[in-house]
């Protein structure tokens, strides 16, 4: 079988920036939802706080020159950047537009389009909205010849040529069809032989790729359509009776809408079938109490040997030979605010990236 090759989804908000400068204070980055965090029961792993590459700032090389390495040595073949568009506006771009100026910054990427509204619910939906997702075929024209210059980039990664591109909410389109067709379009013009659209499949987002004029789908993991029955605390009575003590008491009660046991998670990972034209996705862990202070989803308990069990499952059983490429995806190589990350903690350390190594070697 031809080699494995994990990309690992990369948050580049660990840099302060003019907009969460004004929309959350002075000097905000991910690390300050990340050391806010607090146990909200016995057995709660929080805070996650980073042990090897410690708190960096990612307009440093050497922060990102370090995090190149660390994924080398652990055989990851390369990043996917998220990637912020706001009709011409670009936002938490400077990480990868100084990586593309550094030569010794050689780590394969490719970009996932975060098309969603910045909002203070940190989901996307519209409540206080900050920054909104505005779609035309005008803007699919000018986002298109605005990414050329990436796809065109040495490294950005590619399957016969073409350039690996993902969306990441397709449904927020009026029309993804004509979309797609507008990029596939440009970057033949380009002088590329098309591109390779893909999408993250998720609980929003459930149709077959080539449906809608995409050519793949990854299972961006978590997936709560997957989570195991009876592990949902959505407005159950005693919800209730919280949410009312914290009004009565005006005090702050973190109430857990989504608990699910990481052990049973992988399980049903493990028993239900693959999806055509759909790579696999994995997580190590999730938790996002540090970011969503209302209704976190928590996988708890999770630990090295759950996730090598999952991720042998993947390695043996997904049907490599049906895709152009063996891409395995892993949700996430830093996302620290939701508890979603290879890079080394103080609780685990390299044992993540250890279990990576040890069975995609």
């Amino acid at each position: 079988m031809t080699k494995i090759k994990p990309i690992a989804i990369y948050l580049p908000q660990f840099h302060p920036i003019p907009e969460n400068d004004e929309w959350w204070g002075k000097g905000f980055t991910e690390w300050t939802n990340v050391t806010k965090a607090k146990p909200l029961f016995e057995g709660h792993y929080q805070p996650h706080l980073p042990a090897d590459l410690g708190f960096y700032d990612l307009r440093l090389e050497e922060a990102r020159l370090a995090q190149e390495q660390m994924a080398k040595a652990y055989g990851i073949h390369g990043f996917c950047y998220y990637h912020y568009w706001f009709n011409g506006k670009r936002l938490l771009h400077e990480p990868l537009d100084r990586k593309l100026k550094n030569p010794k910054e050689d780590l394969p990427f490719m970009l996932c389009w975060a098309n969603e509204n910045w909002t203070r619910a940190w989901d996307g939906l519209d409540r206080e909205v900050l920054l909104k997702q505005e779609y035309s075929f005008e803007d699919d024209l000018i986002h298109i010849e605005h990414l050329i210059s990436y796809f065109k980039q040495e490294h950005y990664i590619k399957v016969e040529g073409k350039p690996v591109f993902i969306v990441y909410k397709p449904n927020q389109f009026p029309d993804i069809l004509k979309t797609i067709n507008i990029w596939r379009k440009t970057a033949k013009e380009a002088g590329f032989p098309d591109m390779y659209i893909g999408y993250a499949l998720n609980a929003d987002n459930q149709f077959e790729p080539k449906s809608k004029g995409f050519d793949f789908a990854f299972e961006f993991q978590p997936n709560s359509m997957n989570c195991p029955p009876n592990n949902f605390f959505s407005e159950t009575l005693l919800n209730k009776v919280i949410r009312k003590i914290k009004k009565k008491l005006k005090i702050k009660v973190t109430v857990v809408t989504c608990f699910v046991n990481y052990s049973e998670y992988v399980k049903n990972q493990i028993n239900k079938d693959f999806i055509a034209n759909v790579y696999p996705g994995i997580t190590p862990m999730w938790d996002n109490s540090a970011r969503r202070k209302k209704n976190p989803f928590i996988l708890h308990d999770s630990s090295p040997e759950h996730y090598k069990n999952w991720l042998t499952h993947l390695k043996n059983n997904y049907s490599w030979e049906t895709m152009p490429e063996n891409f395995l995806f892993i949700n996430a190589w830093n996302e620290w605010a939701e508890g979603n990350h290879l890079e080394p903690c103080q609780k685990w350390g390299t044992k993540y990236l250890e279990a990576t190594k040890e069975i995609l070697k």
